[in-house]
């Protein structure tokens, strides 16, 4: 097939998900996965190569994601019904008032998020959002909003965050210019994106609490409130040892012994698994709680994740079709004789790839790919490289739509509906990119 019938035939499938999701509302699980399908056959891909896909993209996704949100939502369920997150909201209102808790939460979003992947990040930080609602009555949008754009502009933009690091290695950008563009770039998207769109969104949206998350102080669990010192240190130590697998991969010898057991003790699993453990024996059996009860708050923890696992996987699905039918690479192809200024290309070529794709990571990759061929006989130097990779950033997170499994893990999480959910989150994505990526081209202006 042409490069330009496979942009077309992904532009065509995107517009049916959102079609089979909002208008006829079939399942999104079952949407994902039809169109998966159809995107395959219409691409040219054989019958049984896309049967290989699907599986490839489902177990792709759930291998890291099913993890991470199921250990996040024991984890996180233990902190609430003991009572730790509504310490740490209790705190949090008391410091920064009840009118700047989103600001507090899009501060604690951009600091916590530097060494995880976005969806990690998500997990462990997504339930004092819900705390703080309780305790101040907040908006659910207004205040999770503010999160989430503190996490997207550290993915984004921050190194060491992986997506960053991964693309200004490879492009051999400068990683002190790197740091200073960054925060150059992500504090005013973040601002922008989070507190103050969070604050003009959720006065026309609204939703409710979850009805899982709406717990009444005469039912928390153990003897008396947990205090926030615990709290907040159980929060930090999945941080701190993940921050050791960063550490490890920049200052160790690679195959050591050192570096192997950092790479291991600082992985999401390990390192959310052991927070786990701690909790259970901090918020649970050290303070009078039996193991069964404990057990039973895991378990009913579960039934929310697993759908949020499924529609995740699900959207995996959907990526590794586009991946796999090469269109990124058409799409490469059709753009690199635009004669574009290269940081203006390089935001291009990664939005294009993100939202045909979904993944901000693989669209990183998919860019940086693309661009070396360009970048070479250029001859840019450490600044101009961490300008190019600044703008990659950008075009990677904007345009958030069901292809993402970002943008199902905040419609779940904050229970959106996804009319509701591309008003709020794919519009802050979006807000966070080109605000990022406009910093990035005025920077290259100077170098």
């Amino acid at each position: 097939m042409s490069d330009l019938s496979l942009i077309l035939t992904a532009a065509g499938s995107i517009f049916l998900l959102l079609f089979l999701v909002m208008k006829v509302r079939l399942h999104a699980v079952v949407s994902l996965i039809l169109v998966s399908m159809i995107a395959g056959l219409f691409s040219g891909m054989s019958p049984e190569i896309i049967a290989a896909t699907i599986q490839k993209g489902m177990a792709g996704t759930l291998g890291f994601v099913a993890v991470v949100v199921a250990l996040g939502a024991m984890f996180g369920k233990v902190m609430e019904e003991t009572g730790a997150l509504d310490r740490i909201a209790h705190t949090l209102l008391h410091r920064f008032g009840e009118k700047n808790a989103n600001w507090a939460l899009t501060f604690t979003g951009f600091i916590c998020a530097l060494p995880l992947f976005f969806d990690v990040a998500v997990v462990l930080l997504i339930g004092i959002v819900f705390a703080v609602v309780r305790k101040g009555g907040g908006s659910v949008v207004k205040i999770g909003i503010g999160l989430l754009a503190g996490i997207a502009s550290c993915q984004a933009f921050l190194i060491p965050a992986p997506g960053p690091i991964l693309v200004a290695s490879q492009l051999g950008a400068d990683y002190g210019y790197m740091i200073l563009f960054g925060l150059i770039a992500a504090i005013p998207a973040m601002i922008i994106g989070g507190p103050i769109w969070g604050s003009i969104i959720s006065k026309s949206i609204h939703v409710e609490l979850p009805q899982h998350e709406q717990i009444d102080d005469n039912q928390r669990v153990g003897k008396g409130t947990p205090s926030f010192g615990l709290a907040l240190g159980l929060i930090a130590l999945p941080l701190i040892m993940i921050s050791l697998n960063t550490i490890g991969s920049r200052f160790v010898e690679k195959d050591s012994d050192l570096y192997n057991w950092l790479a291991f003790i600082g992985h999401p699993f390990t390192a959310i698994l052991v927070a786990c453990l701690m909790a259970f024996y901090l918020l649970g059996a050290r303070r009078g709680v039996p193991n069964a009860r404990i057990m039973e708050i895991c378990g009913s923890a579960l039934q929310p994740a697993g759908i949020i696992i499924l529609v995740t996987g699900a959207g995996g699905v959907f990526k590794q079709v586009l991946v796999d039918s090469r269109v990124g690479t058409a799409l490469g192809n059709y753009l690199a004789g635009s004669g574009l200024p290269i940081v203006i290309l390089a935001f291009v070529l990664s939005a294009a790839v993100r939202v045909i794709q979904g993944s901000a990571t693989v669209a990183m990759l998919t860019a940086c790919g693309l661009i070396i061929p360009m970048l070479q006989p250029l001859g840019l130097d450490g600044a101009q490289l961490a300008a190019v990779t600044i703008a990659i950033g950008g075009g990677s997170i904007v345009l958030s739509h069901v292809n993402d499994s970002g943008f199902w893990l905040a419609s779940r999480y904050l229970g959106l509906s996804e009319m509701q959910t591309l008003k709020t989150w794919t519009v802050m994505e979006t807000i966070i990119g080109t605000v990022g990526a406009l910093v990035a081209m005025i920077i290259s202006l100077f170098l």
